[in-house]
């Protein structure tokens, strides 16, 4: 893997959620007429009302924002975050209280992001999977100091809870070697603790369709945004075996 580090640091996270509108089409009809008097036929327009489009997800985050938020004890706070693009990947530096650094990767509208306390995130990564209807989850992967990001297929072979159980997995590192693994995750607080073969340990917690984890050791926090479509993210945030988690709203300046 690539190593070239991110530089200074200091850090923020966030959540939001999107909507998809759909207006009907209605089809016209005609009026005839009662008697032979020549009174004319009334017509409804017949053309077709069109659908509402969606609103777009931004697919660049990079840039400074203001964030407020909540710790996990309801304590509000409030800081700065700084966005920096770093070829797949994102650095979240935030200023909120002491600074923090992160790394984050944006899929789908939704960004996962690692951080810890402090300037240097060595060792910290994150992975934000797609959970599928058959219970595999296709992932997308990053490092600290990493600027390439990597992908990781992980199909159940045991379990019965909605993400609980036991994976192989099939991916790519960032460098674009091929590996392949196993994967336990188990229910933990609010969230779920992952343990890979290769040693690594994670946390994360399920937002719909895509559990984001932060792995590392207990240094590594993580947050899951979603992106809405005016540019804010807004985000649940904790740490590893957290049993209540933090939101976050970070709107751009």
């Amino acid at each position: 893997m690539n190593t070239s580090s991110f530089g200074t640091a200091v850090r923020a996270a966030v959540l939001p959620s999107l909507c998809l509108l759909l207006a009907g089409c209605g089809a016209g009809t005609t009026t005839a007429p009662s008697s032979n008097s020549p009174t004319p036929t009334t017509k409804s327009d017949n053309s077709a009302t069109k659908p509402a489009e969606k609103p777009s997800t931004p697919t660049e985050i990079e840039g400074s924002y203001a964030v407020t938020g909540t710790n996990p004890s309801g304590a509000a706070y409030k800081g700065d975050l700084e966005v920096i693009k770093h070829d797949k990947v994102y650095q979240f530096r935030w200023t909120a209280g002491k600074p923090y650094d992160g790394v984050g990767v944006l899929r789908d509208g939704v960004v996962a992001v690692s951080f810890c306390d402090g300037a240097d995130g060595t060792g910290c990564g994150v992975v934000s999977f797609v959970v599928a209807a058959d219970g595999s989850m296709d992932g997308t992967w990053g490092m600290w100091g990493t600027n390439e990001s990597g992908t990781e297929k992980a199909t159940r072979t045991g379990g019965s809870g909605p993400v609980e159980g036991e994976y192989t997995l099939a991916g790519k590192n960032p460098d674009g070697s091929d590996y392949k693994g196993t994967l336990v995750v188990t229910k933990a607080g609010a969230g779920y603790n992952l343990v890979w073969n290769n040693g690594n340990t994670g946390f994360g917690i399920r937002r719909g369709e895509v559990l984001t984890v932060g792995f590392g050791g207990s240094k590594c926090s993580f947050v899951a945004y979603e992106v809405k479509p005016d540019g804010t993210m807004e985000g649940v945030w904790g740490g590893a075996g957290a049993t209540q988690t933090g939101t976050e709203t970070a709107r751009k300046k």
